[in-house]
């Protein structure tokens, strides 16, 4: 692409905060929406998709002729500055790493590479946390005993807080170049959250129906806790993979299979938070914990994998793929043995 690896994950991230600040306020907006109820004979919950999907539409119209092609294809780029962004590509990994022909030798390396499936592993454990903030956090804030309309106020400083903290992640791990650590880190913070959450007792003593458990300011800080960990390893996850594994076609479609296998989080995470559980919701927070350290433990035999790849790769094990035709050495992607990994 246009950036080294190690220069990605702060502008993905950007883009990724755009989504966290949507989050802030798409409760308050679809709140004041639905008091469009009637107008023009539609109810409520029409205007919202109406009003809101007409803003998508809209904009992805200029969206057509924005957005940056391929290098190879990029109108703007002269033939000199795209072979320079090739070089200095390729040469960000220790190797031309490509793959640009998409054959069936290719399709057998990218579906036989471990780190596909491994990935995978990885995205759903977080993408369970990720769809449960997503959707429930104002549920969750209302559940810890604020009012509907307070519920949504509370939840903007959340989204917003999170949005600070992933662009700094983002930032500190590509000045780093390093991201297993920053994930870890995140997994860790969000577990802490999701513990305190379990164990916050009830709101109200059954018998003296006095206020018990621990206080609300705490339970709200858990919250921040969740959601903000959860979004220091999402994203992240995304460009960490993306950073080892080489060639247009392989990074294309092993991200593809990630994010799509990565997304049943997203049911999972819609059928454990459930009304009859409220306020405390066991099963939705020790589902949501349980996927985070496995998130945790996936990433740990990711990083092993890399760390033992280039070694062997040190040690001039991999060299022998040296010797294959220029035909099958230039599209063999990040098998290619001077490709070098990054944790």
């Amino acid at each position: 692409m246009y950036y080294k690896r190690h220069q990605f994950q702060k502008r993905f991230s950007l883009f990724w905060c755009a989504g966290l600040i949507a989050g802030a306020f798409s409760g308050l907006l679809a709140y004041a929406l639905v008091h469009m109820d009637g107008i023009r004979g539609y109810a409520g919950w029409r205007w919202i998709f109406i009003i809101e999907g007409l803003l998508s539409v809209v904009v992805s119209v200029p969206a057509k002729f924005l957005l940056a092609d391929w290098p190879e294809q990029a109108r703007f780029l002269t033939a000199e500055e795209k072979q320079y962004l090739l070089v200095r590509n390729g040469s960000d990994a220790g190797g031309i790493a490509q793959m640009d022909h998409l054959d069936l030798a290719a399709w057998k390396r990218i579906f036989t590479d471990w780190k596909l499936y491994v990935a995978s592993l990885i995205y759903i454990g977080i993408t369970v946390s990720g769809y449960a903030t997503a959707l429930f956090v104002p549920t969750i804030v209302n559940s810890l005993g604020y009012s509907g309309i307070e519920s949504q106020v509370h939840s903007i400083p959340i989204w917003i807080v999170a949005a600070i903290v992933t662009l700094a992640t983002a930032v500190l791990s590509d000045w780093t170049k390093h991201r297993y650590g920053y994930m870890m880190f995140g997994v860790l913070f969000a577990s802490i959250g999701y513990i305190i959450l379990l164990c916050q007792g009830p709101l109200v003593h059954p018998h003296t129906h006095k206020p018990a458990g621990l206080p609300l300011s705490a339970r709200y800080m858990a919250v921040y806790l969740v959601t903000t960990g959860c979004y220091m390893v999402q994203p992240n996850a995304i460009v960490w993979v993306a950073n080892n594994l080489g060639g247009h076609y392989k990074r294309s479609i092993i991200l593809a299979v990630m994010i799509g296998f990565g997304n049943i989080g997203g049911i999972i995470a819609s059928n454990i938070f459930v009304q009859t559980e409220a306020p405390r919701y066991f099963i939705g927070y020790g589902v949501s914990l349980a996927m985070l350290v496995f998130c945790g433990i996936m990433c740990t035999v990711f990083a092993v994998g890399l760390v033992g790849e280039n070694k062997k790769r040190a040690i001039g094990e991999r060299d022998h793929r040296l010797e294959l035709p220029d035909s099958v050495l230039g599209n063999i992607g990040d098998d290619d043995p001077r490709f070098r990994f990054s944790l």
